[in-house]
């Protein structure tokens, strides 16, 4: 079985992608993403990869109607609640970013909080990208937050934790894979009288990577961003955030 497909993962995971400040914090990144989109209220947009629904219900309530892809039962249960709690509706759909395909649907597209990367084989992630420019209008945008190689390299820890509600602890063992392609990760829930392990990866990217297998994938006007906000992608940067464009025709 892939890490990904492993729903004990996901449930520890859900109370850390919950937690207050990180909903606080999705109804700004939306915002953001939907500037950079550059979409109109009303638009259709698709959020892949969208968990329990954190940004997918802060774009339905800017105006867009909204899709959202998650391979993960447990995580879409929730933002289906979530959706009726704040009055939006969200079209949500259980599937693997690897088969997930609608053609000429979306006016805009987006992957956040590394929701990509996950596929040990770079023909998978290049399938994934040219899922999702068929299933793009022409002229449409599509937005990839990960956090690039040259992000990561001056604060690399290699060890880290977070603490969870109900008294658990996340501790994060990583390693980085010769040639930075990847990062080898040990997650580590205890607490609250159990503890749980996981190993996992996830693909590591620079900026001129991630543009190249956009570029590969059939997007053109690839630009680079050190944060949803627009900044430069340079040595001030925060995330890896790309946007690239389905050209018309």
């Amino acid at each position: 079985m892939a890490w990904y497909d492993n729903d004990d993962l996901w449930a520890e995971l859900l109370p850390f992608l919950l937690e207050e400040s990180m909903l606080r914090a999705a109804a700004t990144e939306a915002s953001q993403a939907a500037t950079l989109l550059g979409s109109t209220a009303g638009a259709h947009l698709l959020d892949l990869g969208c968990g329990p629904g954190r940004h997918a219900v802060e774009l339905a309530r800017l105006g867009y109607r909204v899709t959202g892809v998650d391979r993960t039962a447990a995580y879409l249960e929730r933002a289906r609640s979530r959706a009726a709690e704040a009055g939006v509706e969200l079209e949500l759909i259980q599937e693997s970013m690897l088969r997930f395909r609608r053609d000429e649907t979306f006016h805009g597209a987006v992957s956040l909080l590394t929701s990509f990367g996950y596929f040990e084989d770079r023909a998978d992630e290049l399938r994934v990208l040219r899922n999702v420019h068929a299933s793009l209008k022409p002229g449409a945008r599509l937005i990839v937050d990960v956090m690039g190689k040259e992000v990561l390299a001056p604060r690399f820890a290699p060890r880290t934790w977070n603490e969870l509600p109900g008294g658990r602890l996340w501790i994060q063992q990583v390693d980085v894979e010769p040639g930075w392609e990847f990062l080898r990760m040990r997650w580590i829930f205890t607490g609250a009288g159990k503890t749980r392990e996981f190993s996992l990866f996830c693909r590591l990217y620079s900026g001129v990577e991630l543009r190249d297998l956009l570029r590969d994938s059939g997007f053109a006007d690839i630009m680079l961003y050190g944060h949803l906000d627009g900044r430069p992608y340079n040595r001030d940067a925060a995330r890896l955030v790309a946007v690239a464009t389905k050209a018309d025709g």
